[in-house]
């Protein structure tokens, strides 16, 4: 799966903002059928930052959400930053 079609965009709610403060994690709405490691590997290959662990849901309106901790501390705010989110 090519990774432009695995991550779509950014996930921007209150919740989002302050993970990215707090715990260095970024969310992102993600293609449906990928898994983990997909996202793990398309999100370093897009950003080349190091990513410590995601984790997935799926939310009430259908689209899956991957919550991405960065090994860098403060990277998550710096992205945020260069996304245009902040």
């Amino acid at each position: 799966m090519d990774s432009y079609s695995v991550i779509i965009k950014p996930h921007v709610t209150e919740k989002t903002m302050n993970l990215i403060d707090l715990n260095n994690v970024i969310s992102f709405v993600v293609n449906r059928k990928a898994n983990k490691k997909q996202i793990k590997y398309a999100f370093e290959e897009l950003y080349d930052e190091k990513v410590a662990r995601v984790n997935t849901h799926i939310t009430t309106k259908g689209e899956k959400v991957a919550y991405i901790k960065l090994v860098e501390e403060e990277m998550a705010e710096e992205l945020a930053v260069r996304l245009g989110v902040f």
